[in-house]
C-alpha cells in the first residue's frame, strides 16, 4: 500500500497538500515508490491516507504541474521523473532544495537516462562476462580497446596495453605513488585536497610549485623539479582544481625538458581535461614522456568508480605484478556499462559544458556586485577561486557553515599552509542556488566584518 511508503510525512510547518506532494517525491527518490508505478484513484488514495479528496486533488496537481506524474483519461496517474533529473550536472545536495548547501564538493550527478540505459544494455549482453571468473586484471578488453581509441583521436597514439582500468582516479594515483615510492613530489599549491591526501598518506616530502588563476610560476619550476630529482611530479595542466588555470604550451614543454634532465615522472591529472567551457574547446598538446590519469567522475558521475591509468606497456605491466593491484580494480560489471555509456560520451560533454558554462556566467555576475573578494573567470574547471578582502578564507567558511552553506577555504588546498585569503566556490549548482550562495556568502562577509568592529 501507498500508505507504507509515506510514514508521518504530515508536518505541521507545511500545508497538507505540500507536505503530501513532498513525501510523493521523496518516496520517488528513494525508491520506495518506482518510477512507471500508477497511483490509486484519488478517492482511493485520500481514504488510504485519511485526509479530504481536495488535499490529494492539490497534491497531485502539484506534482503533474512539475513532472512527477502523467495523468491519462480512464488509466491514472503514472508516476515519472521531471525531464530536469534526466541529464542535470547538479547533484539533490546542491540543488538549493534543503536547508543546507553543501559546495565542498564539486561533482555532478549521473545523466540519468544515459546510465539507467546504458546498464540495461550491459546487463544484457552481460553473458559472456558472467561466464568468466570476474576477477581483477588490467580492465576488461573492450574497455581498454574504447580508452586507447579515445586518446588516439586526440593525437597521442595509444595502444590498449598501454590502459590498465581503475577505481577511479584517486585509485590510479595510490597506485603510481606507491609504485614510484618518491623521496620528493612536485606538487602545485594549491593543489586539489584529495590528491594532497594521498601524497601524505604515502609519505615523502612535497616540493610546492605555485598556481594562479593566471598560470604555473615558472621561476618555482626549475627549483621544484630540480629539489625533486629521481622523483615525481604531479600536475593538473588542464583547468586546475581549484583556480581553473590552464597551462600553456610553452610551460608544457619546459616541464617535459625538466623532467627528463631531473629524472622526474610527471603524472598528470586529466580528470578535468574535457570540462573545457570556452565557445570553441582546442585541446591544449599534452606533456611529453607524462604518465596520465583520468576518469568518469567529473564528466559522468562519482558513483561510475572508473578510471585509468595511460602509460607505457612496460609500466602498466610493473603496476600489475602488486599484489595489491586487484584492490584498485573496478567490478567487471561497472566496466560493461562504461563500454556503453562512452559512445555518448561526446554528446553528453556538449550539453554538460553549456550548462557549466551559464551557471559559471550567472555566478561570476553576481559575485562581481560586490567588492569582498576578487576573481577570474576560469576557461574551464567547476570553480571560481576567490581571494577575499581582509577575511581569512576559514573564518568566512566558518560563518557560512552556520548559516547552512558549506565551502572548502583556501588552506584546504595548500600543501604548506598557506593561501589563508581564499575560498574556493564551485558553479556546480543550479542559478536560483548560486543566487543563494552569493547571499550566504555576503552576510557571513558583513557578520565577519561587524565582529572586527
Amino acid at each position: 500500500m501507498l500508505k507504507d511508503a509515506l510514514t508521518g510525512w504530515q508536518r505541521p510547518e507545511k500545508p497538507l497538500h505540500d507536505a503530501l506532494a513532498t513525501a510523493l517525491r521523496e518516496a520517488v527518490l528513494d525508491g520506495r515508490v518506482r518510477v512507471g508505478d500508477r497511483l490509486p484513484s484519488e478517492r482511493r488514495l485520500a481514504a488510504e491516507l485519511g485526509v479530504s479528496r481536495g488535499t490529494v486533488v492539490a497534491a497531485l496537481s502539484l506534482m503533474r504541474a512539475e513532472g512527477w506524474l502523467v495523468t491519462e483519461h480512464g488509466r491514472g496517474s503514472e508516476v515519472r521523473l521531471p525531464p530536469s533529473f534526466g541529464e542535470r550536472y547538479a547533484p539533490l545536495s546542491v540543488d538549493g532544495q534543503g536547508s543546507s548547501l553543501d559546495l565542498r564538493r564539486a561533482v555532478p550527478a549521473a545523466p540519468r537516462t544515459i546510465v539507467t540505459e546504458a546498464a540495461a544494455r550491459a546487463l544484457a549482453r552481460s553473458a559472456r562476462l558472467l561466464l568468466e571468473s570476474g576477477e581483477p586484471g588490467a580492465g576488461l578488453p573492450e574497455l581498454r580497446e574504447l580508452i586507447a581509441q579515445r586518446y588516439t583521436a586526440e593525437g597521442l597514439a595509444t595502444r590498449p596495453e598501454q590502459i590498465l582500468v581503475t577505481s577511479g582516479a584517486r585509485a590510479a594515483l595510490a597506485m603510481l605513488v606507491a609504485h614510484f615510492d618518491p623521496r620528493r613530489t612536485v606538487v602545485e599549491n594549491p593543489a586539489f585536497f584529495g590528491t594532497l591526501a594521498t601524497l601524505r598518506r604515502f609519505g615523502g616530502r612535497t616540493a610546492p610549485l605555485r598556481v594562479t588563476t593566471e598560470g604555473w610560476d615558472t621561476d618555482q619550476l626549475t627549483v621544484a623539479f630540480r629539489e625533486a630529482s629521481g622523483g615525481v611530479a604531479c600536475l593538473v595542466p588542464d583547468f586546475q582544481n581549484p583556480t581553473g588555470a590552464l597551462m600553456s604550451s610553452p610551460v608544457r614543454r619546459e616541464i617535459s625538458e625538466l623532467a627528463a634532465r631531473h629524472r622526474v615522472t610527471v603524472i598528470v591529472d586529466e580528470t578535468m581535461r574535457d570540462i573545457d567551457l570556452r565557445d570553441h574547446p582546442v585541446p591544449e598538446p599534452r606533456i611529453r614522456q607524462a604518465v596520465t590519469i583520468g576518469s568518469m567522475s567529473k564528466t559522468v558521475w562519482g558513483g561510475l568508480r572508473v578510471g585509468w591509468i595511460r602509460g607505457s606497456a612496460a609500466l602498466i605491466r610493473e603496476l600489475l605484478l602488486d599484489p595489491v593491484s586487484g584492490l584498485y580494480t573496478p567490478p567487471p560489471m561497472e566496466q560493461l556499462v562504461v563500454c556503453e555509456v562512452l559512445p555518448f560520451l561526446d554528446a553528453l560533454l556538449a550539453h554538460r559544458r553549456g550548462e557549466l558554462r551559464r551557471q559559471r556566467d550567472h555566478l561570476a555576475g553576481r559575485l562581481n556586485e560586490d567588492d569582498a573578494w576578487t576573481f577570474s573567470l576560469p576557461q574551464g574547471g567547476l570553480a571560481l577561486w576567490l581571494r577575499l578582502s581582509g577575511v581569512s578564507g576559514e573564518t568566512l567558511a566558518r560563518k557560512a557553515a552556520r548559516a547552512g552553506l558549506s565551502l572548502l577555504p583556501g588552506s584546504k588546498f595548500s600543501p604548506d599552509g598557506t593561501l589563508a585569503n581564499w575560498l574556493r566556490v564551485p558553479y556546480t549548482a543550479p542559478a536560483e542556488t548560486l543566487d543563494r550562495v552569493v547571499e550566504h556568502l555576503g552576510q557571513a562577509y558583513r557578520s565577519c566584518w561587524k565582529a572586527h568592529t
